[in-house]
């Protein structure tokens, strides 16, 4: 993450988290460190994995006290193996110990979107489909959730509801039909927004298609209808599969020919990976 979205956007974000576990002070550190005194602890990975997250580990120390220094060994987008040296912090052992948690809650958990990603990336590789992630993020955490996608290998399909038109069933419900919610759309919106439509039957692509969807999103379709629904767009509109895509099922999707795949598991259901702190000492 770039000095610019670290200030404008993540440093508010790790504040809620530190505000979060620790309200009013750190009472186990504070029994056993009344004072400060400088200390160095290491940053060990427990198992395989694609690291992500280390700008953001690191600034969770920062913002408890500038003076604290993080000597990373890897960078976010690394392959890292277990047992392997990632970093060494350096600060007052009370800052050490306040800010451990959640430097590894955010380290783990996207480490672990990154490592999943990269599996489920791997299944497309050699194929002309792109892998997306979705909105099915943890609140506040979208910003971390996203990058990491990134880092794994996946690509960011709309960030937020501000960021791009999707008509969904429910939309679509509401204008009354699947022409006159794409005819509305393209009234509303600036020309430079792209109108993304979901569909569920050959009898719905067919509409999308015809009434000018520039993306057309095939929903919990079986490969064959996704075959025939590539037929009958024939080049007229983006397509994107959609629908409880996870590592188990996607590689069957190649063959339909779609040109993105979504997955809301790359956010909603990757393990963590298992990192952890380790051999603090006085120095």
């Amino acid at each position: 993450m770039n000095n610019i979205t670290m200030t404008l956007n993540a440093d508010e974000l790790i504040k809620m988290a530190l505000r979060e576990d620790i309200s009013s002070e750190d009472v186990t550190t504070n029994s056993v460190m009344p004072e400060a005194k400088p200390g160095e602890v290491e940053l060990i990975c427990k198992q395989d994995g694609i690291i992500c997250g280390m700008d953001i580990y690191e600034r969770v120390f920062k913002l408890l006290d500038q003076e604290t220094v993080v000597e990373k060994y890897v960078k976010d987008g690394d392959e890292v193996k277990k047992g392997q040296l990632m970093a060494k912090v350096k600060g007052d052992i009370r800052v050490l110990l306040s800010g451990e948690r959640v430097a590894l809650n955010y380290l783990q958990r996207m480490s672990g979107i990154a490592t999943y990603t990269n599996q489920v990336a791997a299944l497309l590789k050699g194929s002309n489909t792109v892998l997306l992630d979705t909105r099915k993020t943890t609140p506040n955490m979208r910003i971390f959730e996203k990058y990491a996608v990134k880092c794994g290998g996946g690509q960011n399909h709309r960030y937020n509801l501000s960021d791009g038109i999707l008509l969904k069933d429910n939309h679509i419900g509401a204008a009354g039909s699947i022409t006159k919610a794409i005819e509305m759309a393209k009234a509303y919106a600036p020309f430079v927004r792209k109108i993304e439509i979901e569909t569920e039957t050959l009898e719905q692509v067919r509409e999308a298609a015809d009434a000018g969807a520039d993306i057309i999103m095939l929903d919990n379709m079986d490969v064959a209808t996704m075959k025939e629904a590539v037929k009958i767009i024939n080049g007229r509109a983006k397509t994107e599969c959609s629908g409880n895509v996870t590592k188990e099922n996607i590689s069957g999707i190649i063959d339909s020919g779609v040109d993105y795949v979504s997955s809301g598991a790359l956010t909603h259901s990757a393990p963590i990976l298992d990192i952890s702190m380790k051999n603090l000492h006085a120095i």
